[in-house]
């Protein structure tokens, strides 16, 4: 699905609408087989093994935030992140999440009293707040992507999409699953643009959302029963 901006950019905007009406879900704890060389879903790392990278300094300074609101209640690595100087560590030209026996330095781990899985989301839930707003923008998109393309004559188009294995660069081949891929995701009970309306508005705009919300709505109402939650992998193109 696309549309173009009425306004003096006149971008055009794309929708993939295989994936974002599709039945995919996060699986995480429920079988996910996380982003090692072999499955490893009673690690229960998902995608956390190699940590995260921050996409500006905003997104730094409001994760640092974040963290110093953790307690040892909610973080399990707390006291590790004090001792090493902090749950970031520089890495080339940016900054990064530190890794703690293979895995990013805010993932609780199986065993920890309030169970595995992000410190981060775990005390925004606590806190009645959204988990975007205290997590990587790298971590909560996933799996969405919003890339942008600029051609000759200044007309940029974004395509909102699945993340993918290329996404990751040379080493996403590497990646015994991925999550996008197969089908043992999808098993959402609802499209993904519901189920991740938050992120979607938060990636494109009330307004893009809302025009494509009522175009999948629109055709909903013209064919009952549309939503297409078969997994894009496994569609006959």
């Amino acid at each position: 699905m696309s549309f173009v901006d009425q306004d003096e950019h006149a971008d055009e905007w794309l929708f993939d609408l295989d994936f974002l009406t599709s039945s995919w879900t996060c699986i995480y704890g429920r079988g996910c087989q996380g982003v090692l060389t072999g499955p490893a879903p009673e690690l229960e790392l998902g995608c956390c093994s190699y940590g995260a990278h921050f996409s500006d300094a905003d997104d730094l300074e409001r994760v640092g935030h974040a963290a110093a609101r953790l307690t040892d209640d909610t973080w399990q690595h707390r006291a590790t992140a004090r001792r090493r100087g902090g749950p970031f560590k520089a890495e080339g030209d940016g900054t990064v999440t530190r890794l703690v026996d293979g895995a990013c330095i805010f993932l609780n781990r199986p065993g920890f009293h309030r169970g595995a899985g992000c410190a981060l989301h775990l005390a925004a839930l606590d806190a009645g707040e959204r988990p975007l707003d205290w997590k990587p923008e790298v971590c909560w998109q996933l799996p969405l992507r919003l890339t942008h393309h600029t051609d000759e004559n200044g007309r940029t188009t974004h395509t909102l999409r699945a993340w993918d294995r290329a996404d990751w660069g040379g080493g996403g081949e590497e990646f015994h699953w991925w999550c996008t891929e197969g089908t043992d995701a999808y098993v959402g009970h609802r499209p993904v643009y519901l189920e991740l309306r938050d992120e979607i508005v938060e990636l494109v705009g009330q307004s893009r959302y809302d025009a494509f919300a009522a175009y999948v709505a629109d055709l909903v109402d013209t064919s009952p029963g549309w939503v297409d939650v078969t997994p894009p992998s496994l569609k006959k193109r």
